[in-house]
């Protein structure tokens, strides 16, 4: 990484591009620019303790490429899109997380920068057909909801062109940690079980809806925000190219993490048990754990942050003082 760099990032205020942001920062890199939609959320937070060069305006973002307003990139991480697991609107989905990637895609590969974006580990539905992060399997995956649905076909449009043979797709499994606070639903459940605690005293996890696994026992492949904006970073600086699983590497239970949430707030567990919609049953993995052997191939080898480890930072130096990385 040189200060000769200067970075393009999607999503910028929103919690794996903030954090991006942040680590580079950490790395003394400041040319950056970023790009997201703010609306009334309160993501705008996650940039106060950021520096950087400017702040565009997602739906301003593409126009002002293909005018050349904002100047060169050696890179472009493509983070921004709507990842709600549960929306139903199909086409902003297509138009959002699709078509805009596209043409995002075809300007960094037209001007040969670096394109690294964000795939997702909803890609591979219920696992039935492996979860392996090679361009051969992207025929056989099956989506369980519209959001997976748009990153494979953007994964598969990648695939058809030639383009992942120079650029990156990440699929990233159960990310978790600071600057993911405007989520809402789709926070994680570290961020959810620790205000559940301090409102009832108490967390609920989904009960299990197939006999062969017990309650609370159904397993994620959950990684550390600060693991996974690492494992970002040393792919962009890399010559690698095609997908990767992002993950841990190890599966852990729900009721795991719910337990290491209660041992960081110095509290007894107290986990309760409730009905799983019937619109999420049908839709719901089970088990997921990310092979990360590709990454592994490809230079990387430092060791996942503990879960225990990671909650305790999380719970302790981010949501009790509701501090975002950088404060």
């Amino acid at each position: 990484m040189t200060q000769d760099s200067r970075w393009l990032i999607t999503g910028g205020a929103g919690f794996i591009g903030s954090a991006l942001a942040w680590e580079l920062n950490c790395r003394g890199q400041e040319r950056i620019v970023l790009a997201d939609r703010l609306g009334d959320s309160d993501k705008w937070r996650n940039l106060v303790p950021l520096r950087f060069e400017d702040i565009l305006d997602a739906d301003d973002l593409l126009p002002g490429l293909e005018e050349d307003k904002f100047g060169e990139f050696t890179h472009v991480l493509h983070m921004g899109a709507c990842s709600s697991t549960t929306e139903t609107d199909a086409s902003w989905l297509l138009r959002n997380n699709f078509a805009y990637s596209c043409r995002l895609a075809e300007w960094a590969d037209f001007r040969k920068v670096r394109f690294l974006y964000a795939s997702s580990a909803a890609t591979y539905g219920d696992g039935e057909n492996g979860m392996e992060d090679s361009l051969e399997c992207l025929p056989r995956l099956r989506p369980l909801n519209m959001y997976g649905y748009s990153k494979h076909i953007f994964d598969v449009w990648m695939a058809n062109r030639n383009m992942l043979d120079t650029a990156v797709g990440v699929k990233f499994f159960n990310v978790f940690g600071p600057n993911e606070d405007h989520k809402e639903d789709m926070r994680s459940l570290a961020h959810k079980a620790y205000h559940q605690v301090l409102k009832d005293g108490k967390v609920s996890l989904f009960r299990s809806h197939r006999p062969e696994w017990e309650d609370g026992c159904q397993v994620r492949d959950f990684l550390w925000i600060k693991d996974a904006v690492k494992m970002v970073l040393h792919l962009a600086e890399s010559k690698s190219s095609g997908l990767f699983n992002l993950g841990s590497g190890g599966a852990r239970t729900w009721n795991d993490l719910a337990a290491a949430v209660f041992r960081a707030m110095d509290r007894e567990s107290n986990i309760e048990f409730t009905d799983m919609p019937e619109i999420l049953r049908e839709k719901y993995q089970y088990h997921t754990e990310a092979d990360v052997g590709r990454l592994r191939d490809q230079g990387w080898s430092d060791d996942p942050t503990p879960l225990e480890e990671a909650v305790d930072d999380y719970v302790r130096n981010y949501l009790v003082p509701d501090h975002r990385l950088g404060d």
